[in-house]
C-alpha cells in the first residue's frame, strides 16, 4: 500500500438485520480525496450470500444504520447541508429518506423502542451564546469561561464544559405522508398573524434528560415507559471516574425548541445501578426477554479513578431488582476484556438460548472474539481466529458481524459453527492496486523470560531477498494493543521497502490485567526491556532483517517509549516520536485528562515522576529525531512536542518538527485524508533521509 491509496481503504459499520435475518445493512466509510473528508452510504447485504451486495443509499456520508424491531423502516444518520449528522428514516422496501430532525449540533446516536414507535436520541445541548448561537458572535468574541472544574475540554471537541449531549424522544412519523412545503403568500401571512397554526418542517422532539449532565448509550426499557442511558450526576463526578446507568420516564418529557433546553424544566433522572463500590458502569441493554438488563463496567479502586489496566467486565441484573447497586459481575476481571473503542452488549435471542444473554466483544492476544455470556456467567466462545470482530447482529437464528483481518480493512461476515464468511469484498480495489505484506505472528522472551508477543511485516517491494532495514513501531495506549486488523500503517511502510516489527510489551491490553498493570508507576522499565527484546530477537530470527539499519518511532503512549527509549539506548539510526506524552509534569492541566492520567501511570512523587520522564532525558538523545504533532492536540497537547523540540535542539542534536494545523490527537486515524497522506510521505521522507532502501 502507498500513501496514494489510503482513498482505498473501506471501513464498515455495526450491521443491523431485519427481523427475518435475511437482509443486513451496513454503512461504508472512506477517505475522500475529491473532497478531502470522508465518504459512506449504505449497502444492502442478503445473509445466504445469493445476491450481489448493492448500496441503497446516495448520502455524501450516511452512517449508523437501524432496522426497526418490526423490519418495516430502516434509520440511519445523513449529513445536513451544512455537515451535521441527522436522523433519516427510510422505508425498508427502498424510497427516498426523510431527515426528520434539524437539531443545531447534530445527532450522536439513536435507538428504536420494541414497538418500533419512538426514536430516542442524544444531540448536544449548549449553554447560549457559545459556538456562533448568537448570530454575528464569533468564537473568539464570545463571553469568557468561569472555569470550576476537572473536564473543561475534549480532544476533538474543544471545550466540553458548556455543552452536553442530552437524551430526547421522538414519535416517528408517517413516512407516506405528503411532503411539508413552506407556506407563501396569503398562507404565511395569515400563520405571521396567528390567524392560522404554525407549520414546522421538522417534527418537534421532546427532551427527556437535564441537560447540564451528559447522557450516552441509550436504551429503551422493555415496556418502552422509560428510556435508561449512562451518566454522572454524583455529586463528587467531576473528581473522579465513575458513572452509573439512569433513566428518565416519557412521559415526562418536555417539548422544547431547539436553542432553548437549558431553560426546560426536566424531571431528575432515576438512579438504576450504582455499584456497591465505585464503578464506571455504562452500556445498559435489556435481554431479549426483557427479563434482564446487562451491562458492562469496570471497577475504579477506593478512589473512583483508578483506571489503569481494568479490563471491562460484563454485569447483569434482574429487572425486577431494579433499582439497585449491586450488579453480579459476570466474567473474569483479571484475564478477559470486553472493551476498548468496540465495547459493545447485542442480546441474544430468547429461541436459541435457554435463558437470558448477550454477545460482547473480547479483544484477546491481539484478536477480537464474539462471545455469548449468560445471566448465570456461562461463557462461550462463538467465534475467534485471526481477526477482529468489531460489531454484532443478530435476527432469524442468523449471526453477522463485521470485522477486518490482515487482508481488509472492514467487511461484512456470517458467523456459522465458529467460523465467519465474508459476505462481502469491499478491500477488493485495494487489494487490485496495492501489494499486501503478509502479518507473521511472532513471540520473542523479554531478559526476565516474561514472553512478548507481536507480528514481522516484510517488505512487498522488488527488493525480496533483503537484508531490509526495520522499523520499530509501538503502539499507544498504553493500555491499548496491536491486533490482528488490517493495519495501513505497517502496509505502508512494508511496500515502501521497510520490515516492521510491532508488539504488545507489558501495559498493553488483550493479556489480563497482571500484562496491562505492569507499568503502573514504572513506565520505561520492562516495557523498554519487552519492545527492544522482541526488536533484538526478531532480527535474530530473520536473516533478511539489516540489524544494522534499524529505526523507532510511535505515536502518543509509543511516542513515550520511543523517546525514552532515545534517550538510554543509541542503536538506531533515526526516531519519529508523535504526539508523545513526554513530560507528565506539564501533562497535568494541559491535556483534556491530565487531571488523572499521569497520576494513574506515573504516580504523585516528583522523585518517581522525573524518573519514567522522557523530558529528563532529552539532552541525551543522539538519535536524529522528526517530531510529528497535531496543532489541535488536547490529549497529548502540542506543548509536549514544542518544550521536547526545543530541548533537543538545544542540546544540539539533529531534530526536526512537523506540526499539522487543524488536526487533533486522532490525525493518523480521522485526520483530513490530504493530512494523512502528507503525514506518510513525511513519515517515509524522513527514513529515506536516515534509512535509505
Amino acid at each position: 500500500m502507498k500513501s496514494q491509496h489510503l482513498d482505498l481503504i473501506t471501513s464498515v459499520s455495526t450491521p443491523t438485520l431485519n427481523p427475518a435475518g435475511t437482509v443486513a445493512v451496513v454503512a461504508t466509510s472512506r477517505p475522500n480525496f475529491d473532497t478531502d473528508a470522508y465518504s459512506g452510504q449504505l449497502w444492502e447485504v442478503i445473509t445466504d450470500d445469493s445476491h450481489t451486495p448493492r448500496r441503497i443509499t446516495r448520502g455524501q456520508h450516511d452512517s449508523n444504520p437501524a432496522y426497526s424491531p418490526d423490519g418495516k423502516v430502516l434509520a440511519f444518520l445523513r449529513q445536513d447541508a451544512k455537515g451535521r449528522p441527522q436522523l433519516a428514516l427510510m422505508d425498508a422496501r427502498g424510497g427516498e429518506p426523510l431527515i426528520v430532525t434539524n437539531r443545531t449540533f447534530g445527532v450522536s446516536s439513536f435507538v428504536w423502542s420494541s414497538d418500533s414507535t419512538r426514536i430516542a436520541f442524544t444531540s448536544l445541548v449548549v449553554e447560549p451564546g457559545r459556538y456562533g448561537t448568537t448570530a454575528g458572535v464569533a468564537a473568539g468574541a464570545e463571553d469568557p469561561r468561569r472555569i470550576t472544574e476537572n473536564r473543561v475540554r475534549g480532544n476533538g471537541s474543544g471545550w466540553i464544559l458548556d455543552r452536553h449531549p442530552a437524551v430526547f424522544v421522538l414519535d416517528v412519523p408517517q413516512l407516506d405522508a405528503e411532503p411539508f412545503a413552506e407556506p407563501v403568500g396569503r398562507m404565511a401571512l395569515a400563520i405571521k398573524e396567528d390567524r392560522e397554526p404554525k407549520r414546522e418542517a421538522f417534527p418537534r422532539p421532546r427532551l427527556l434528560s437535564d441537560p447540564h449532565f451528559s447522557a450516552s448509550s441509550i436504551t429503551f426499557s422493555p415496556d418502552n415507559s422509560r428510556v435508561f442511558f449512562t451518566s454522572a450526576q454524583h455529586e463528587t463526578a467531576d473528581d473522579d471516574l465513575v458513572t452509573s446507568i439512569y433513566s428518565v420516564a416519557l412521559a415526562d418529557g418536555v417539548d422544547v425548541e431547539d436553542g432553548k433546553e437549558l431553560s426546560a424544566q426536566v424531571s431528575a433522572a432515576r438512579l438504576e445501578v450504582s455499584g456497591t463500590q465505585p464503578h464506571s458502569l455504562h452500556t445498559p441493554v435489556f435481554s431479549a426477554d426483557g427479563s434482564t438488563l446487562f451491562l458492562l463496567g469496570q471497577e475504579l479502586g477506593k478512589s473512583g479513578k483508578d483506571f489503569v489496566a481494568r479490563n471491562t467486565g460484563v454485569y447483569c441484573i434482574p429487572v425486577a431488582e431494579l433499582p439497585s447497586a449491586s450488579p453480579r459481575l459476570l466474567t473474569d476481571l483479571e484475564t478477559t476484556d470486553y472493551g476498548d473503542v468496540h465495547s459493545t452488549l447485542v442480546p441474544v435471542n430468547t429461541k436459541s438460548s435457554a435463558e437470558p444473554a448477550v454477545f460482547a466483544l473480547a479483544r484477546v492476544r491481539g484478536a477480537g472474539e464474539l462471545h455469548q455470556i449468560s445471566a448465570t456467567g456461562k461463557t462461550s466462545i462463538v467465534s475467534q481466529g485471526a481477526r477482529v470482530i468489531t460489531g454484532v447482529a443478530t435476527a432469524g437464528g442468523r449471526i453477522v458481524v463485521n470485522f477486518t483481518d490482515p487482508r481488509t480493512p472492514g467487511e461484512l461476515g456470517l458467523v456459522s459453527d465458529t467460523e465467519v464468511t465474508a459476505l462481502t469484498d469491499f478491500a477488493a480495489p485495494l487489494r487490485a492496486q496495492t501489494q499486501l505484506a503478509e502479518q507473521i505472528e511472532f513471540t520473542a522472551t523479554a531478559p526476565d523470560g516474561y514472553p512478548v508477543h507481536g507480528w514481522i511485516y516484510k517488505p512487498t517491494n522488488s527488493n525480496a531477498d533483503g537484508p531490509h532495514p526495520v522499523l520499530l513501531n509501538i503502539h499507544g495506549g498504553p493500555f491499548a494493543d496491536y491486533n490482528w486488523g488490517y493495519f495501513d500503517e505497517a502496509q505502508v511502510y512494508a511496500q515502501a521497502g521497510y520490515a516492521v516489527l510491532q508488539c504488545n510489551p507489558r501495559g498493553a491490553a488483550g493479556y489480563g490485567r497482571a500484562h496491562g498493570v505492569a507499568i503502573k508507576e514504572a513506565m520505561g522499565t520492562v516495557d523498554m526491556d519487552d519492545v527492544l527484546a522482541f526488536y533484538e530477537q526478531a532480527v535474530a530470527a530473520h536473516g533478511d532483517l539489516d540489524a544494522q539499519r534499524a529505526g523507532v518511532l510511535g505515536g502518543s503512549y509509543g511516542g513515550y517509549l520511543t523517546a525514552w527509549i532515545i534517550g538510554h539506548d543509541h542503536r538506531f539510526q533515526g526516531a519519529i516520536v508523535e504526539r508523545g506524552f513526554l513530560d507528565p509534569f506539564s501533562f497535568v492541566g494541559t491535556s483534556d485528562i491530565g487531571w488523572f492520567f499521569a497520576d494513574g501511570y506515573t504516580g504523585t512523587d516528583p522523585a518517581k515522576i522525573l524518573a519514567q520522564s522522557p523530558m529528563a532525558v532529552a539532552e541525551n538523545v543522539t538519535t536524529p529525531t522528526l517530531v510529528l504533532h497535531s496543532e489541535e492536540d488536547l490529549r497529548c497537547p502540542f506543548e509536549q512536542a514544542q518544550r521536547y523540540f526545543q530541548t533537543l535542539k538545544r542540546a544540539g542534536s539533529e531534530v526536526e518538527m512537523l506540526v499539522f494545523p487543524g488536526e487533533n490527537h486522532e490525525l493518523s486515524r480521522a485526520g483530513t485524508p490530504w493530512h494523512r497522506k502528507q503525514r506518510f510521505d513525511a513519515i517515509l521522507d524522513w527514513w529515506s533521509r536516515y534509512l535509505p532502501i
